[in-house]
């Protein structure tokens, strides 16, 4: 008896399209065997069809037509890999109301519509498959949903960004400016044309969510977040963090006070301790830090994004999908609610305690500090550090204090009250401390 056969519809070839392509026709045979099911790929839907393309394929098997593929009943799996929102949002719900399987590594899709996805995906038997939304080639997803299952999750934070990670290690390697480093990035094509998605936390942003949903069963939109990117970042604020011990990632933080019933998704760049695992992480790497009640802390490190490590999380999702079109395995993870309790409100601001970095550019004149340490006091928080030096403008200097611990509600009240001040010149830098046991 021959095996059956599944057919694949690819929605989107660029990059990650064309990756999922090369990478699944060279690997088929073994993946074939060890599935017990023939996987064909059988149509891809592109913008348009006279582009030239690093892989070619037949041209009977392009269509710019991608409803046509979440439509076609012969096709039972269909990769959403068109990025955007609009047309993906569309295609995802056609094959999820047609019973479907849907693989995707869109992630502002699932922060902007998850909830409307996994509904469809239940209510008409299809399932949905995200592994490369997050984290590229590491598999986190399937970590929480399936290997950390026993566990609740305190805590969750990492680098989900290789663009600001490859731009900060630079800057730290070669004392460089942002937009030097910046502009070097787009030239290797590590960032896009327009960065601000990426730079400004956007892109974290949305794999925290999805992340937060896994793990707790709240869909947190962005706007609910503290999101801040590293665009005001200089190369002295991480010879400054240097100097303090620590070294500077743009991270994404997911709390849970369970004895409060409190949840906390922020991004923003975060001052970690030297000797801490993540904070030597470089180059264009993710990393993930995940914290269990039952397993207790757990790492997780590898490429974050690009053509092969994203095709490798889509390619493992695929076979997934025919394990379960096949065998019926891993039914009870799709489609179903996340691992974690769903009953938790926002924690607000009061309650998202830490310490903080803050760079004031301020007249050069005595008294200064004085007054600095005065509006920092009057909302109860306390210097725990100062570094002095000069500034980049004339008849200026940089004051860098450090706090003992605060909370957010503080620490704004008393930014505020600072940018008032007339002997306060710039916009302060505000960086939180991140005191993680790993």
């Amino acid at each position: 008896m021959s095996n059956p056969v599944l057919n694949i519809g690819i929605c989107g070839f660029g990059t990650v399209g064309q990756g999922v392509w090369k990478h699944l026709s060279a690997n088929r045979a073994r993946l074939e065997s060890r599935l017990g099911v023939r996987l064909n790929l059988a149509r891809a839907a592109v913008r348009d069809l006279r582009r030239p393309r690093d892989v070619r394929i037949p041209g009977r098997l392009l269509t710019d037509d991608a409803l046509s593929i979440a439509r076609d009943p012969s096709i039972q799996i269909v990769c959403e890999l068109m990025g955007g929102t609009k047309a993906a949002r569309q295609v995802t719900l056609t094959a999820l109301r047609a019973g479907k399987v849907v693989v995707s590594a869109n992630k502002a899709l699932i922060c902007e519509h998850g909830a409307e996805i996994m509904a469809a995906a239940r209510r008409h038997g299809g399932h949905f498959f995200f592994e490369a939304s997050v984290a590229g080639g590491i598999p986190i997803i399937k970590a929480l949903r399936e290997g950390l299952v026993a566990n609740r999750f305190p805590r969750i934070y990492g680098i989900l960004n290789g663009t600001c990670n490859y731009i900060l290690t630079r800057m730290k390697e070669q004392n460089a400016p942002y937009a030097e480093v910046l502009a070097d990035a787009k030239r290797l094509g590590y960032a896009e044309a327009d960065e601000s998605l990426d730079v400004d936390g956007w892109d974290t942003a949305h794999k925290a969510a999805v992340l937060a949903w896994l793990a707790h069963g709240v869909w947190v939109r962005t706007d609910q977040m503290i999101v801040e990117g590293i665009s005001r970042l200089t190369p002295a604020d991480i010879r400054n963090a240097a100097t303090l011990g620590f070294g500077i990632k743009l991270l994404a933080v997911i709390t849970r006070d369970f004895r409060r019933d409190e949840l906390s998704v922020r991004v923003h760049p975060t001052l970690l301790p030297a000797g801490n695992v993540i904070a030597n992480v470089n180059g264009v790497f993710n990393a993930i830090s995940v914290s269990g009640d039952v397993v207790g802390t757990t790492l997780y490190s590898g490429r974050g994004a690009g053509r092969d490590a994203t095709a490798s999380a889509v390619i493992s999702d695929i076979a997934d999908a025919a394990s379960l079109l096949r065998h019926g395995k891993g039914a009870h993870l799709l489609g179903e609610e996340p691992v974690g309790p769903s009953r938790c409100r926002l924690a607000p601001p009061e309650s998202i305690r830490g310490r903080y970095y803050v760079r004031l550019t301020v007249k050069d004149q005595p008294g200064v500090l004085a007054r600095v340490a005065s509006e920092m006091a009057r909302h109860r928080v306390s210097i725990a550090t100062v570094i002095q030096g000069p500034a980049d403008r004339p008849r200026a200097a940089s004051l860098v204090l450090t706090t003992h611990e605060s909370d957010e509600r503080a620490i704004g009240h008393t930014l505020r009250r600072l940018r008032s001040l007339a002997t306060v010149l710039e916009e302060p830098v505000l960086l939180r401390i991140g005191d993680f046991a790993s």
